[in-house]
């Protein structure tokens, strides 16, 4: 089974797909690209700030489930210009300065809404109990 995660906090889909998916104890965030959550418009042609947007866009999704970016395991980065990896990896190391997640970075031709950088996460939340969702640890010892 799973679980559609929405939230106003980060832009609405620009297309038939969802902000996230839950599936179990793994939650799936669809590529961001840097759009006002309010505006629906791209917030800048400067890759630092649009990194860090997008980064704040799956922030807010991962919130609406109760996860940070800790959770996050594996992400995927998409340039539409090579020549911005450096200041876009600066700019990410900030947000993932401890125990960062595994990643991909993906030169591409083009972007939606011509955005410079768009990143998919995907976030484990623990293991999960019967009544699907709740994180449970074995305090056993």
């Amino acid at each position: 089974m799973k679980k559609i995660i929405s939230t106003t906090a980060a832009p609405a889909a620009i297309g038939p797909y969802s902000q996230a998916v839950r599936a179990g104890s793994m939650i799936f965030c669809a590529g961001q690209v840097p759009l006002d959550p309010v505006t629906g418009q791209i917030v800048s042609e400067d890759i630092a700030e649009q990194t860090r947007r997008v980064l704040d866009n799956v922030t807010a999704i991962l919130k609406a489930e109760g996860l940070t970016l800790a959770h996050v395991v594996k992400t995927t980065v998409f340039l539409a210009d090579f020549g911005d990896f450096q200041k876009m990896n600066e700019v990410y190391a900030t947000y993932f300065a401890d125990q960062p997640p595994a990643r991909s970075t993906v030169g591409v031709s083009t972007l939606p809404k011509n955005a410079r950088v768009e990143i998919e996460a995907i976030a484990f939340a623990g293991e999960s109990d019967a009544r699907g969702g709740k994180t449970v640890s074995d305090t056993s010892g």
